[in-house]
């Protein structure tokens, strides 16, 4: 059987960016120390989610790939032997910025890219201001420990994604996120959103016959312009296996860290059970490449 160990660090942010990082290597290493391969990171985990508002200062956090933070990044990689997902504010030219995943390999070497390609512009989550689409695709990316789909955020709401991941031979579906509830909403209305989110993604998991890692921010973080009372991400991060069965969740209060198993093997013995890749219509798909059907 291929197991693996996964952690995952459900982080609360503050302004300073330094102390961002300090976190993040404390605990990374606690994931390592607790037998953790693969550690996951939330979306744009250096610093406050800036997208709550559009201000041409808040570029400046963006940087070049390679960069500083790919390299901060890759010697915690390499010193503990682990690959690692993060999600970096990627400047590729001047003017020209992505919402960038970057996977390292356990020497600290890059493995891959994935540049988020469904970009959101809601209230609190002006995303467009900041990000182009994404142009590389929905293309796996090949570690020592398997095919890592990655997707961010955004992404884990369309099933297309997904699928395009896993029919590439993506082996493990993986989404670092940011996102929570307006203060203004119902309690009623808030559990309705997050689970939304969670069916959606072990939805992935069940139609893909893939495990999914959802690695989501919490906490309170106030809107700069005042102009709404903030996000309070709603944190929740979990794994799933292949028939979208839990087998780790954090709570919605507090940072978190948790490592667990996952069985990579068990896709294919799911996949026999229901063989959904096998039955698919592709004679009679054309309709989704259009924007809508009158």
């Amino acid at each position: 059987m291929r197991k693996i160990k996964i952690g995952i660090i459900q982080q609360s942010n503050t302004s300073d960016q330094r102390t961002n990082l300090m976190n993040l290597a404390k605990n990374i290493e606690a994931c390592a120390a607790d037998g953790a391969q693969l550690v996951v990171l939330q979306e744009l985990h250096n610093s406050l989610y800036f997208c709550q508002t559009e201000n041409t200062d808040l570029f400046d956090l963006a940087e070049p790939i390679p960069g500083p933070s790919t390299g901060f990044y890759s010697e915690l990689a390499a010193a503990h032997h682990i690959v690692l997902v993060t999600s970096l504010f990627e400047k590729r030219a001047p003017g020209l910025y992505h919402n960038t995943a970057v996977v390292f390999e356990r020497d600290g070497s890059i493995a891959g890219k994935y540049r988020k390609m469904h970009i959101p512009d809601d209230p609190a989550y002006y995303e467009k201001f900041y990000f182009t689409p994404g142009d590389i695709g929905f293309e796996p990316i090949q570690t020592s420990l398997g095919k890592l789909g990655i997707l961010v955020c955004w992404d884990q709401w369309y099933p297309e994604a997904a699928r395009l991941m896993a029919l590439k031979g993506a082996e493990l579906l993986i989404y670092p996120t940011a996102i929570g509830w307006e203060s203004s909403d119902s309690a009623e209305e808030k559990s309705r959103q997050l689970n939304a989110w969670i069916i959606s993604q072990r939805g992935h998991a069940v139609a893909n016959g893939l495990p999914v890692v959802a690695v989501n921010r919490v906490g309170h973080e106030a809107d700069p312009s005042l102009q709404t009372n903030g996000i309070l991400f709603w944190g929740n991060s979990f794994v799933v296996g292949p028939q979208g069965e839990f087998l780790a969740q954090a709570g919605n209060d507090r940072p978190e860290n948790c490592v667990v198993e996952v069985d990579l093997e068990r896709s294919e013995n799911v996949r026999r059970w229901w063989p959904f890749l096998r039955d698919r219509r592709i004679d009679a798909y054309d309709g989704l490449t259009k924007r809508f059907l009158d």
